[in-house]
Parts: structure tokens; sequence; C-alpha cells
């Protein structure tokens, strides 16, 4: 027990008054002369006995009376530790990742929370809070209801460890506070729990969905395409107990182009296949019905008309095989001779390649060099006859090495690297019994660059750095076989076709994502992605003839957007959220050494209330008090002496 007003307790000493006063006889007895003193002597002591005890009776009632109301002036409580640090300091952390999404008892998890905390919310305390998007710090409690109320859900989620090192950000750096973090989630995906700081207490408000069952579009790819059909393969999952079925339908645009059903009872995971034409761009969108979880229903996707890539060969050897290789619809490919080169063709160029040249003159380095700088990708495949020197400039001005002797000895080329771009899709499995191609001659050359082919011993074949290409060896049929092999078709090919990052079907929201679009710009102009509800200028790097953009947590949200330069359209781009959240699987917070968990918002805040509660009993004392006083009027009225 604690007192308000402990210096009152010192009045504990008047106490000490009335037993003076009781304790000194103040009247003395007067003495009678009388006949029969016998029977007067027995009456004479039984009264002084009655008057004794009644003495000492009233003494104790008026000692008591005076020490109650004593201990009701200092005003006695009792309060646990948190309720008696008046430095308190409390954030709230509510999750509103997708998963919150899934229904509980109330309706779902995010808008049930929301709804507890906006009635429990009372007083005039200034609030901390944050949610996986946004943080506040300090807010009335008017503003806090206001702002929960348009909390929407977000792709984003936040670990246990990142909730607590945001919430560290909130709190103040008084050592001396009692700092609470309050966390409302469903913990979905959770990944480690991590130890809990000194000096911080962690209160969790476990939300836990009734049915844990969900449908989702996973993906979507092109299995097939020729010039009259794309087949589209689209994979659906069912997670939980669910083995219903759900139909699932494909637009472009606005318009429904197919509708099938996909059936769970036996395979929790399908494939369907659309068939659309193959006849320019198409604005994509599949969806599903599932009343559960519903970030996951819908996935956009763009299919863009194609667009040609320019290749240049400068060439001073016979080009039949790149004419045979290029000579296809996507791409645009021309070819010049050495002596007869147009320089102020290469800038417009996406892919250049030096076919078995000389020498590199000045000149044309300096092209190259403004070219690559600009985006545009570089093959060179050097001559028997070539100047070291000349290529040693070349390959430095290119951090890409040196040659530094020429070899006239046989070598296979026998690893590939199969994880290289060039080669990661090109294999169904990694193949040990090749055909392998081989070289009659080559340079050895020492470089930090990437092999991507190597020869038997190790040494490298095929370089790469960046956007430029290198051979160490001529692969014309005098010296290699290499243009017979099935290696060079995904190998030039893939070079062409990495030479502009084109967009892929749809991107994720909240990861980096990189890709060009073909286009020219001047000064001053830009490139705007807009949809019907937002826009937004994302990173862009302005090159010659292209555009690389860069996004990573925008666009807010998942649909197919324009990409426009001064409202003019260029192309469609898709992006949708991640699919993480899809499967349900939960973390137990009780395995959380050090922390309180609690089912609901309501028993938190009722625990809280508790915690702090302050138990105060100088009623209860002055009640005493009130009855000692009672007790000796009664006393002295009825006990007769």
């Amino acid at each position: 027990m604690q007192f308000k007003h402990p210096e009152l307790l010192y009045a504990l000493f008047l106490l000490l008054i009335p037993i003076i006063v009781h304790l000194f006889q103040l009247r003395r007895f007067q003495k009678v002369d009388f006949t029969n003193v016998a029977f007067l002597k027995k009456v004479t002591i039984q009264t002084r006995k009655s008057s004794e005890l009644k003495k000492w009776l009233t003494l104790l009632a008026r000692l008591a009376a005076m020490a109650f109301l004593i201990f009701a002036f200092t005003q006695p409580f009792t309060a646990s530790k948190t309720a008696l640090n008046t430095n308190k300091e409390t954030v709230l952390y509510i999750d509103n990742s997708f998963s919150m999404q899934a229904k509980g008892d109330q309706g779902p998890l995010l808008q049930r929370a929301i709804q507890d905390l906006f009635d429990s919310t009372t007083g005039t305390e200034k609030v901390s809070w944050f949610n996986n998007d946004t943080a506040y710090k300090n807010s009335s409690p008017q503003d806090f209801k206001n702002d929960i109320l348009k909390i929407a859900y977000s792709q984003k989620q936040l670990s246990p460890a990142q909730v607590v090192l945001k919430a560290n950000q909130l709190f103040s750096k008084d050592i001396d506070a009692s700092k609470r973090l309050i966390m409302l989630s469903d913990f979905q995906q959770t990944k480690a729990f991590p130890e809990v700081p000194n000096g911080l207490t962690i209160d969790v408000v476990k939300l836990l969905p009734t049915s844990i069952s969900n449908f989702a579009i996973d993906t979507v790819y092109i299995a097939t395409k020729n010039s009259n059909t794309i087949q589209l393969k689209v994979k659906v999952s069912s997670y939980g107990k669910s083995n219903q079925s759900t139909p699932i339908s494909l637009y472009n645009g606005n318009s429904l182009i197919a509708k099938t059903e996909v059936d769970f009872t036996e395979n929790q995971e399908n494939t369907v296949t659309f068939d659309i034409e193959n006849n320019g761009g198409f604005k994509g969108r599949l969806e599903l019905t599932d009343p559960n979880l519903s970030f996951d229903n819908a996935l956009f996707f763009s299919i863009n008309p194609a667009q040609k890539l320019k290749v240049l060969s400068i060439n001073e050897k016979n080009a039949d095989f790149l004419r045979r290789l290029f000579d296809q619809p996507e791409f645009d490919y021309s070819q010049q001779s050495f002596q007869n080169l147009d320089y102020s063709e290469i800038p417009s160029q996406n892919f250049v390649i030096l076919n078995e040249l000389k020498e590199v003159p000045p000149s044309l380095l300096t092209a190259l060099k403004s070219f690559s700088d600009n985006g545009g990708s570089l093959l060179i495949i050097p001559s028997l006859d070539a100047s070291v020197s000349s290529y040693n400039n070349l390959l430095t001005v290119f951090q890409l090495g040196n040659f530094s002797e020429f070899n006239k000895q046989e070598k296979q080329i026998t690893q590939i690297v199969f994880d290289h771009p060039l080669y990661r899709d090109v294999f169904e499995k990694r193949v040990v019994n090749f055909q392998y191609p081989k070289v009659n001659s080559y340079f050895n050359i020492a470089s930090s660059a990437t092999s991507t082919l190597k020869f038997e011993d190790g040494m490298p074949f095929l370089i790469q750095k960046s956007n430029i290409y290198l051979f160490s060896a001529p692969i014309n049929s005098e010296n290699s076989n290499f243009q017979n092999s099935p290696l060079i078709v995904p190998t030039l090919y893939n070079m062409a076709q990495q030479s502009i990052k084109l967009s892929k079907l749809y991107y994720t929201i909240g990861k980096q994502n990189n890709y060009s679009v073909p286009v020219a710009l001047i000064q001053d102009e830009i490139l705007t992605l807009r949809d019907s509800l937002l826009s937004f200028i994302p990173i862009q790097q302005v090159k010659a003839n292209q555009v690389n953009i860069r996004t990573n947590d925008d666009p807010s949200l998942a649909g197919t957007f324009n990409i426009e330069k001064d409202k003019e359209f260029i192309e469609l781009v898709s992006y949708n959220y991640s699919r993480n959240e899809s499967l349900l699987q939960y973390a137990n917070p009780r395995n959380w050494q050090g922390v309180e968990v609690f089912n609901s918002v309501n028993d938190l805040f009722n625990s809280i209330a508790e915690e702090n509660a302050v138990h105060s009993f100088w009623k209860l004392f002055a009640m005493l008090a009130f009855l000692f006083l009672i007790f000796e009027m009664l006393l002295l009225k009825f006990y007769k002496s």
C-alpha cells in the first residue's frame, strides 16, 4: 500500500493525547463514612472494575477513529509499477496486408479490428501508430479514429522484426519511459520471432480467420506462338481444404473472350489453356470468383505488337550466316562493308556486330563507345588477321581485358554456363553428351568479364560484360564449325533479343522491375504510366533509341497501364500484386517468448485498463473512522459503569 500524502502520517503522534488523558486520572474519589462498610466495599470494587473496562474501550475507540481519519487524509492506494509510471508510451501496429481480407467471426479481420479500435479509443492521450505503408506520431484520438477508418489493404508485409524496428523509431529516447508495443496481426507467413528488447512490453492480438481456404491465379505465360495464334497457360491453385471448382474468365479490355471452369476435386493445382488471336496488342485480364481473399482473384497482363529490333553487322568477312539468322520478322537486319561504313546508321541500332574486322580505327571506336553508352549492345568477332594492338585498344575501352597471343591449336567448346541469361531458358535439362563445336585457332584473353562459353580447359570462348560480348576466336567456317552448331542460334538470337529489355506479360509490385521502351525522346520529354485511376512518372533513363524504366513500389494498384509520351500512347505494361500471401499459413505468437497474447482487441484493452488501474482506500478508512466514532457514542450512552 502507498500514500498520496505520506507526510500526514506524522499526525499519528496526536494519538498520544487521548492516551495521556486516560492514563492520568484527573478526578479523585471522595471518601464518605458509612456504618455498613462491608457491603459498600464490594459495590465499590465492582464499580471500579466496570468503569476501568469502559475507560479502555472508549480509549481504543477514540484511537481507532483518529487513526483511521488520519489514514483517510493520507489517501492510501495500491497500483502496479506500470500504473505508477506517469511517463508511459504506447505504439500501435495495425497489419493491413492482403491476408487480413480473410473472414473472421464478425467479418474481415482488418475491418473488425479497426471497428474495435474505434470503439475502444477514449480519453485525450495522443497515439503513435503505423501500418505496412504509413506511420503517424502523436495523433490526437479524433485524428486516430478518422485515419484508421481510411486504412486500405496493402501488398506490403512486415515481419515481426521489422515491426519492432519501425516501432522503435516512434518511441522517444527516454530510457525511463514505460514503452509498450501493441500488434494487431494474423501473423501470416511470419518469419522467426525476434528477441524482445529490454524495456519494451509487447502485447499481441492474434486475429484468426474462420476458414483457411483460398483460390488464386498464380501466373500466366505464353506456351506457344505462331503468326495466327497465341496459346496462354494459366496456373490456378487452391489453398486450404477446399475441393470445389470455380469459374475463370479471360477479358481483352472490357470484352469477355473466354470462360471455363477449374476443378479442384482431385488436384490443388491446375493449368488452364486459352487460345487468342495473334493480331496485335492484347490488354488481358483473368478473373475468378473467391469470397475469402480477393487480391489474387484477378491477374492483369498485356501483349504489345512486336517491335522489330534493329541489327547491323559491319563486315570484313562473309556474313551469310548472320543474314540467315536475323532475316526474321522480329528483326530489322542490315549489313555494311567496313570500307563503306555509314557511321550515321550506328546510333539508331539496337545490336551491332563487328564481323571479323582486321582493325578498329579510332573513329569507329568512338562511335561504338557512344552507341554502347546509350544502351546499345555490341558483339565483337575477331579476325584471324586482327591487329592485336588495335583490338586491345577496343577491349580496354570496354573493360574486357586484352588479347595476349594467338594460338593455332584445336580446342573444343565444352562448357556451357546454363545459368547465364543467354541460355537460362534454352535447354530443358543440362546436356552432358552434347556434340560440342570446336575452333582451330584462338586468342588467349585475360579478362574479369563473365564467361558464357568455355573451352575444354576452362579458358573463355565467349565473354560478356554489361551489353558487350566478345568471342576469343573467329567463327568463320575455315576456323570453326560453330556456325553449324545448335549453339549459334540461341547465342546470337538472345544477344539481339536482350539488347533491349522488352516488356514482359506483367511485373510484380514491390519488386524492382526493369524494362526498356523502344522510343526516342528529345530534351525535356518524359514517359508517364497512366490508367483510369492514377498516373505516375517512373524512374527513367533516356538513351538514343530507347528509354530504360525502373519501378519498385509504384504503381500502388494492380492493373494495365498505358505508357505515354505527352499523352501519346506508346505501349502497354501490366502490374500485379505478389502472390506470397495466397498461401494461408500462420505463425503462433504464443511461441514468442516474453510476449502477452490476446484473442481480441477488447480483451487487450480490458487487460491494459486493469494493469493501469489505481485502487484508492481513503473512503474505506473514512468509513471506519466514522464507525468507531459511532461505537464510542453508543459505548458512552448505553454502557453502564
